[in-house]
């Protein structure tokens, strides 16, 4: 069994929630792990790694390039994995030719066809990148810019994917790299740098607005290079759905929200005040979506500024907020990068999500307080995040008892919520 095509999110029932949800793993730590692994001088166990279409796409990748990867079961939490890499010290096995380069699919993963474009490059082969059309569509320039004046051969004939890289192994040089269309470009190199023998210059940039860069280079310092375990962290941007629902209804906690501060969607739960004016460049990452979509509820007037980002991800986000929230009566302004809210009474709609996973997880979370919200291709949640309806559904403390039913009000229960 499957979700369905669409899905019906009823809301709550008013009573205290008493719940105590645990999130999977990072996403964005899972898939950094992966590539330092790879590139580690021995055998790396990685656990709590989200298991998601995302990551399932970087450990196919890898497994391509020829890493000896094995994965099992997570005991703690259904929706991770204990990935074991076998590293070899920055050597890639497996390269194609340039008249037969490597294939390797990176679907709509970002993060996926960053690192990989970077990592490919310490190896002696051509590989080829390609995704999903909208993964064609999003920015590559910089970093392929960035590799070219490494010194590496990059064939793209609009500098997005598909895109061909030709290795060359280790080399010393350097480069520059500005993180405006994405923190993901410097990640990539930072990442191969070691190995590469490469300098790599930030462009000036003030990682107080760099949140996902320092992270790498926290994650680098603590990584065991030569080998060992590394725990990845829960997930606080998914977290962010759970933690939404306390601005209407009481109580929901996150059993094991992220310590580090390596994830600047671990400050959500402070931002649950709603300041007046919530930035995506210094307040929050990917929750800032989260933020948006509950503003109406708030009661007052909330602006969400320097969302460019949100532009270029998974779809164009900043429009997509605007349509929908107000297929829902929100009442939405859009002025450059700033999205304006008023507050005001919502409804129910039929929600296009865009094959956007934090879409539907947003609106999914709206619709726990709003009547009649439903959801188009819930099941695009599986790229980072495949039990989620089921988390909400189960009951608490696990879960929040959310009612979901199907289009013709059948409620869904156990494997038909699993997005997998």
């Amino acid at each position: 069994m499957a979700l369905p095509d669409l899905i019906e999110i009823t809301p709550l029932n008013p009573a205290p929630l008493e719940a105590k949800v645990t999130m999977p793993g990072s996403k964005s730590i899972t898939n950094r792990a992966l590539v330092l692994a790879a590139l580690a001088d021995g055998e790396v166990e990685l656990t709590g790694a989200l298991w998601s279409e995302d990551t399932r796409i970087m450990v196919d990748a890898l497994k391509a390039l020829g890493f000896e990867i094995t994965v099992r079961p997570d005991a703690t939490e259904v929706g991770n994995r204990v990935i074991t890499v076998k590293g070899l010290g920055g050597r890639i096995p497996n390269g194609g030719t340039t008249e037969a380069p490597l294939e390797i699919h990176v679907g709509n993963a970002g993060t996926a066809a960053r690192f990989l474009a970077a990592m490919v490059c310490l190896g002696d082969g051509a590989v080829r990148l390609h995704g999903v059309e909208r993964m064609h569509e999003r920015p590559q320039k910089e970093l392929f810019r960035a590799l070219r004046r490494l010194g590496y051969q990059v064939d793209s004939h609009n500098d997005k994917l598909p895109v061909t890289i030709h290795g060359g192994g280790p080399r010393e040089a350097s480069c520059t790299v500005s993180l405006k269309a994405s923190s993901q470009f410097a990640t990539a190199l930072l990442q191969a740098a070691p190995r590469g023998q490469w300098y790599v210059d930030l462009a000036g940039a003030n990682l107080d607005e760099a949140p996902y860069v320092r992270m790498t280079q926290e994650m680098m310092t603590a990584f065991p290079h030569g080998g060992g375990t590394f725990a990845i962290e829960p997930d606080a941007s998914s977290g962010s759905f759970f933690y939404g629902i306390n601005l209407f209804q009481e109580t929901v906690e996150v059993a094991n929200w992220p310590l580090t501060g390596w994830q600047i969607d671990a400050q959500f739960p402070r931002f649950l005040s709603m300041p007046a004016e919530i930035s995506r460049a210094t307040d929050l990452g990917d929750s800032i979506m989260t933020a948006i979509v509950l503003a109406p509820l708030v009661g007052r007037p909330i602006s969400f500024t320097e969302l460019g980002r949100l532009r270029v991800q998974e779809c164009e986000r900043v429009q997509a907020l605007r349509t929908e929230l107000t297929k829902c009566g929100a009442t939405v302004t859009e002025a450059g990068d700033t999205l304006h809210l008023e507050p005001g009474e919502l409804h129910g709609a039929e929600i296009e999500t865009y094959r956007d996973h934090r879409m539907a997880m947003c609106f999914a979370t709206l619709g726990l307080k709003v009547p009649g919200m439903k959801l188009r291709d819930p099941a695009c949640v599986k790229k980072t995040f495949p039990n989620f309806f089921q988390k909400l559904a189960a009951a608490t403390p696990e879960g929040v008892g959310a009612i979901i039913r199907d289009a013709d009000g059948k409620t869904l229960t156990g494997d038909a919520l699993n997005a997998e």
